[in-house]
């Protein structure tokens, strides 16, 4: 049984070139004319579609891993949306409530409008106005 001489898969420039190139096939011809492929040991070939999508992210230059934040520590980040909860409430995360500077105990006033709702922070203005008087 005569063997294919296994290339090493193109890269960087050279894959995007050759993607291009081969512009009116399907992922895994194109995969494996770049040499994404491997060949088990009956002889079948197998196409290696996450290495190739990978190396055509890594080519393009996209940066799809986050990268830490200065402190070592991972988690995620304020996203400003929140959503309804199965029991009807609200939750605020922490995230915006020390953005913020609020502490425990911080009292709001809730305002409804049409589709929105408004808190005001109750005491923060009164606190200032109370000092000067």
């Amino acid at each position: 049984m005569a063997k294919k001489k296994k290339t090493d898969p193109l890269e960087g420039q050279e894959l995007l070139e050759k993607v291009k190139d081969l512009g009116n096939l399907s992922k895994e011809e194109k995969a494996r004319a770049c040499g994404y492929y491997t060949v088990t040991k009956n002889g079948v070939e197998r196409v290696n579609m996450m290495k190739f999508l990978n190396a055509l992210i890594d080519a393009e230059g996209i940066e799809l891993d986050s990268k830490a934040n200065g402190n070592g520590r991972g988690g995620r980040s304020a996203s400003y949306r929140i959503s309804v909860q199965s029991n009807g409430n609200l939750l605020i995360g922490s995230a915006y409530t020390k953005q913020m500077g609020l502490l425990p105990g911080d009292e709001f006033e809730i305002t409804l409008g049409r589709k929105h709702i408004h808190l005001k922070q109750i005491g923060s203005d009164d606190a200032v106005e109370d000092e000067e008087a």
